[in-house]
């Protein structure tokens, strides 16, 4: 599998600077500050791109999975909400919901939450995010 590349670059200190970040395909580039971040200003922050990468993956595996149990989905549809907790030791990212609404023709909803459930899991992003090993390696310019 290919490794998947992604940028940030930021200027200035934390609550003046800015930046932006990238995906290494060029299929996304947008603006982050503070107030995106912090507050509700305009632009994007790391938690909404955890998020979308975190509901796009689960949609995928739980489709997935429903295929291997015989099941045919229609749609798979998820939206997650990434609680940035700002109390404590400083900001973390406390809870992730997943909330998904799906079509699946034929399924009870006792198979469609264990297969939901361990589609949640063991979908990739839920597997980095439960503590991958992060390597840095950090230079001067």
């Amino acid at each position: 599998m290919p490794k998947r590349k992604a940028e940030a670059i930021w200027n200035g200190d934390l609550k003046g600077g800015k930046g932006t970040m990238k995906f290494g395909s060029g299929a996304y580039e947008g603006a982050y500050s503070f107030a995106s971040r912090f507050e509700n200003g305009k632009g994007t922050n790391p938690e909404e791109l955890i998020g979308a990468a975190h509901a796009g993956c689960f949609s995928m595996a739980l489709s997935a999975a429903l295929a291997e149990q015989g099941y045919s989905p229609k749609s798979v549809e998820t939206h997650a909400e990434v609680n940035l907790d700002l109390s404590g030791d400083g900001p973390s990212i406390a809870e992730i919901t997943l909330n998904t609404t799906a079509s699946i023709p034929d399924i009870g909803d006792d198979d469609f939450q264990k297969i939901a459930e361990d589609a949640k899991n063991n979908c990739p992003v839920s597997k980095a995010l439960a503590g991958p090993k992060i390597i840095l390696k950090a230079k001067l310019k």
